[in-house]
């Protein structure tokens, strides 16, 4: 039991990692400059508009522990605006234990379809690791799956408006 708990403290680590590695990379870069709503396709447009002020409830797995449905996650995001070709920004506030951040994380996002999904492959941050993600949005649910070294499993959820809660 011990041992679970530890590896749902190196996930929630793990992603908070991420999060302040992206952060640290956007402030440095300068990217982030949302483009005109004007220029976005219908598609584009229909996706900001759906992931404003709403939260993504959920579960994250790590592969090989048995955790009977996952472990909780929870990602409020307050926008999420284009800023260039593939690159989206998802401006997000997570709490993972006594740490609660607001930050501006910057991804490629590809369409399949009708259907945006982040993409990251072997993306490396800087003396924190690399990582490699697909997260996909559909309707009122969003799921894929996560890898960081040695761990790695799936994540899924509902997305939520922020004031349901």
């Amino acid at each position: 039991m011990a041992r679970g708990r530890a590896l749902r403290v190196v996930g929630s680590v793990a992603a908070l990692v991420v999060m302040f590695g992206l952060g640290w990379v956007v402030a440095k870069t300068g990217a982030g400059q949302a483009v005109p709503t004007e220029s976005l396709t219908d598609l584009e447009r229909q996706f900001t508009e759906r992931m404003q002020d709403v939260v993504l409830v959920g579960n994250f797995t790590i592969d090989g522990r048995e955790t009977r449905g996952g472990s909780p996650e929870r990602y409020e995001l307050s926008r999420v605006a284009k800023v260039d070709d593939d690159q989206w920004r998802f401006d997000v506030h997570m709490v993972y234990g006594s740490v609660d951040v607001t930050l501006p994380v910057v991804v490629p996002i590809v369409w399949a379809g009708d259907t945006p999904m982040v993409t990251i492959t072997d993306f490396s941050i800087p003396t924190l690791g690399t990582f490699t993600a697909r997260v996909f949005f559909y309707d009122d649910r969003y799921a894929g799956s996560w890898q960081h070294g040695q761990y790695g499993g799936l994540m899924y959820g509902a997305i939520e408006p922020m004031d349901a809660d």
